[in-house]
Parts: C-alpha cells; sequence; structure tokens
C-alpha cells in the first residue's frame, strides 16, 4: 500500500489500481504507464510539481502526452512565473519519488490544478504513489479530495 491508496480507502473513495511492470530504460513514466495499461493518453495523467515565483511548490495533474505551460500554471496560481520544481524539492515535498508522484497522500498538501481536458472524463488515472502503480479514480473525487480547480494548463 501507499500513501495515495490508504487516502483513498480512508476516505472510502472508488477506486481501482493498476499495476504494471516499470521499465526503468523507458523514460516517459506516464506514457509508458498509458501503454502498458491499454489506455488512451488522453485518460492517463501525470503530477508535475512546479515553484512559484521561486518560493512556493505547487501541483498539476495533465495529461501524459502534453507539455504543461508554465506561463498558464501560474497565472492559474495567482503567481508572476512558474517553473518546474528541482527533483529533490518535489521528493522531500510530496514523499514520493520521480516517476511516481501521485497526487493522493501526499506528505504537504499543495495548491493543485487539474488541465481542464479531464472535465469531460468520467474517470481518470494518475500515478498510485510508485512507479508501476496507477489508480483510477473519478474525476469530480479527484478534485473534491484535491480541493483542486480545471483549467486549461497543457501547452
Amino acid at each position: 500500500m501507499t500513501p495515495a491508496i490508504n487516502l483513498l480507502n480512508k476516505q472510502k473513495i472508488s477506486h481501482t489500481v493498476h499495476a504494471y511492470e516499470h521499465d526503468p530504460n523507458h523514460g516517459a513514466y506516464g506514457l509508458e504507464a498509458a501503454e502498458k495499461l491499454g489506455f488512451n493518453p488522453e485518460k492517463v495523467f501525470k503530477t508535475l510539481i512546479i515553484e512559484l515565483d521561486a518560493s512556493k511548490l505547487a501541483c498539476v495533474i495533465i495529461p501524459v502526452a502534453e507539455s504543461l505551460n508554465l506561463k498558464s500554471a501560474a497565472k492559474a496560481l495567482g503567481a508572476k512565473k512558474a517553473s518546474m520544481a528541482k527533483v529533490e524539492d518535489a521528493e522531500r515535498s510530496t514523499g514520493y519519488i520521480k516517476g511516481g508522484v501521485s497526487p493522493f497522500g501526499q506528505k504537504k498538501r499543495l495548491p493543485t490544478i487539474v488541465d481542464a481536458s479531464a472535465e469531460h472524463l468520467e474517470t481518470l488515472l494518475v500515478s498510485g504513489g510508485r512507479r508501476g502503480l496507477d489508480i483510477e479514480v473519478r474525476t469530480e473525487d479527484l478534485l473534491k479530495i484535491l480541493r483542486a480547480k480545471l483549467i486549461k494548463v497543457r501547452a
């Protein structure tokens, strides 16, 4: 069990765990999950940790095949600028390792936005808290638990 799964169980949120054999040579963690689990990449989302105005961290959830528009993310989170957080800062803040960062059960709750493309999806997949593990959850449950906003932030 991961902190992400424990949180969903504790809050009695319906979810499905999808496991696959992670290939350390793949590199694109989210795309690997979509490929190995047989899901459309539009339904599989990656969790990115960004740094706002060089001081605060935030969480952005976007489809695995998309790129993040940092300017849009900064604006959505009320910051002047945003950059990708250093890996060690993201790992320290979330308690997860690169390629296994889940939006659920992070050590420190971060402000979170979800790309607006999730709005039409009944369910979506996000990391389950380790490489090779994804969680399928209802989009409305994800938004509620994370107190996240839907905003177009992909490039």
